[in-house]
């Protein structure tokens, strides 16, 4: 993995230069918040989200406090975001479990984390990077795609879970989380879906795509 060791030592010089604050834009203050809202937001806008969250946290702080309402009460407070029906059902069984067998606390490991209602290996991944300060690599569609266009991974790493494992070995030890900021946001508004804008990007010197979209 060489060549994509170095590739990504100078992304991650040039996004410290740039972008050394680079931080979620989904709103918590704590794991249990951040779990939730990294829940509510599969599928759907940080910023629908962050109009959600408060007035949730408002009436249920707590996975104590959200165990012991209703899956109609918590419907009516995120039923403006993405798929609320069956969210509602996550959030109420998440923290049922999160008070049976965790003491209310939200465990810091992917085993543990996985077996959670409503939580994929990409959510889990959120919560051990950015609540827990772990070496982990959240994998969304945008680090998917961004990360195959630089070539950073290859066409063998067909799913989430292998760019993951590439993307922890290759980013300098201690800037893996924030590398999925970087690349999260540098796909949201640079490396676009349909029509990237590579004239604009500083990173279009060791971008793989853009070597073959010049040919």
């Amino acid at each position: 993995m060489g060549k994509r060791n170095d590739k990504a030592v100078k992304i991650t010089k040039y996004f410290l230069e740039r972008q050394p604050d680079a931080s979620s834009e989904l709103m918590f203050r704590n794991e249990f918040e951040l779990l939730v809202a990294t829940i509510l937001a599969a599928q759907c806008t940080d910023k629908r989200v962050n109009t959600v969250t408060p007035e949730l946290f408002r009436h249920y702080p707590t996975p104590e406090a959200m165990s012991k309402a209703s899956v109609e009460e918590i419907h009516n407070l995120i039923k403006s975001v993405s798929y609320p029906n069956s969210k509602s059902k996550y959030l109420s069984s998440m923290s049922k479990m999160l008070v049976e067998k965790h003491g209310g606390k939200v465990p810091d490991s992917m085993e543990e984390l996985v077996k959670l209602p409503g939580v994929g290996r990409k959510t889990a991944n959120v919560v051990l990077a950015f609540a827990f300060g772990k070496e982990a690599m959240p994998v969304d569609t945008h680090v998917f795609r961004v990360s195959h266009r630089l070539g950073l991974v290859s066409d063998r790493e067909r799913t989430p879970e292998a760019v993951e494992k590439v993307l922890v070995k290759i980013f300098p030890e201690g800037h893996v989380a924030q590398a999925h900021h970087w690349l999260l946001l540098h796909g949201r508004y640079v490396c676009t879906s349909r029509k990237p804008h590579c004239k604009e990007c500083g990173l279009a010197t060791l971008c793989d795509f853009n070597a073959k979209q010049a040919k």
